[in-house]
This record gives structure tokens, sequence and C-alpha cells, in this order.
């Protein structure tokens, strides 16, 4: 299992940013709202570059926007391994796609709890990740909502045939990522679990150990 961190709800950032780095974390998560795609703003573009321009990790970015190509230029200046993104933030999901496939970076989808697989399934041959959200994206203080997961038995199908890499986002901690056993998950995003912990490590490996 791998790890994504993210940073969204530590008091001070650029500190938790620098320990993320440190740690035995596969990547850094980068949560980025706009205020329009969901209630919650967080972060200009300006301030997610400065916070990130030195990291080393690679970054995992989720878009919760609309219109994510408009960020997508500045990010590519970061380390970003991978870009996620919500279809319905989208005017044109396939040309967003194929933007951000041709500069070299991966793409993601997210799936909110209140979609279903479907949504997906024109898109699968172009993307490399199905990021699955186990609580309402822009939301703070939610809990795990295990019954999202029943998505991953067509899932799980679908990427016999597709290959593309599978994560969980939401409330995930030493307790809910037991409900993810035998779901053949690839990464899961935690946040204050971690960055709340006096050593991230040894959350982090509590979590890889599933």
């Amino acid at each position: 299992m791998k790890v994504a961190v993210s940073y969204l709800k530590s008091d001070n950032k650029k500190k938790c940013i620098e320990k993320i780095d440190a740690s035995i974390a596969d990547f850094i998560h980068v949560d980025l709202c706009d205020g329009k795609y969901v209630e919650a703003k967080n972060f200009t573009i300006g301030e997610i570059t400065k916070l990130l321009k030195n990291a080393h990790k690679p970054l995992d970015v989720h878009l919760m926007v609309k219109e994510p190509l408009k960020y997508i230029d500045d990010l590519a200046l970061l380390n970003i391994n991978t870009v996620t993104i919500h279809l319905d933030g989208c005017k044109e999901p396939k040309e967003t796609i194929d933007y951000i496939k041709s500069i070299g970076l991966k793409v993601g989808i997210a799936v909110n709890p209140d979609e279903e697989i479907d949504i997906l399934k024109s898109y699968l041959p172009l993307i490399d990740e199905v990021l699955i959200m186990s609580v309402v994206p822009g939301k703070g203080g939610q809990k795990f909502m295990p019954e999202v997961l029943q998505k991953f038995a067509e899932l799980n199908i679908l990427k016999n045939d597709f290959h593309f890499f599978t994560a969980v986002d939401g409330g995930i901690n030493e307790e809910t990522i037991n409900y993810l056993k035998d779901l053949q998950v690839d990464m899961v995003v935690s946040g204050s679990y971690i960055t709340d912990s006096e050593d991230y490590n040894e959350n982090i490996k509590k979590l890889k150990a599933v």
C-alpha cells in the first residue's frame, strides 16, 4: 500500500511539508479548492508553487476546481506525479486529460461518494488513476464512508483490462484502513492521522502494512 500524506489541516504548512518530504511517505498530497467546484477555498496557485517548489518527494495533486486546465501550466513547474480532476469540473474532460498527458503528467479522475463508476468508462483508456472519495470533497470534519467501497467490485474488474492505479481519499486512519483489506487498493491519502502525530513514519507504516 502506497501512502500520500496531505498537509491541508496542518497549522504550519511549510514545516508539515518539510516533515512529509523527509518521511517514508510515497507522495505529498496537494489539495487545491477554488471555492467554485467546492464551497471551500484554500490556496492560490502562487501559494501552492511557493510552498512546494523545494519539495523532493513527488506530488499527488487533487484539483477540486472548475476548469482545471487553467492551473496546469503553473503546476507543471513542480515535481508532480499525478494530477487528479473531477469530470464535472471540466467543460471538455477529454481535452483536459489530453493536455495534462501531453506535458508528461499522469492523470487521475476522482469519483465522489454520490457518483457511480459508469462516469469513468469512456475515459479509462486515457487515464492512469482512479481516486475513490470516501468523504464529500471540500467539506471538513467528515467521517469515512465505508459504503463507497462497494465500487471496487466493479472497479477491480475494469482494472484488469485498463491497468490503472487506484486510491482512496478521506478519513483514513489506523481503524478505517482495515475496510480496505482485500480490495486491491494501490494507495491511500491520509492527512491529520499522520500530520497530528509525533512520529509521521510510525503512522505511515501502520497504513502501509495493510
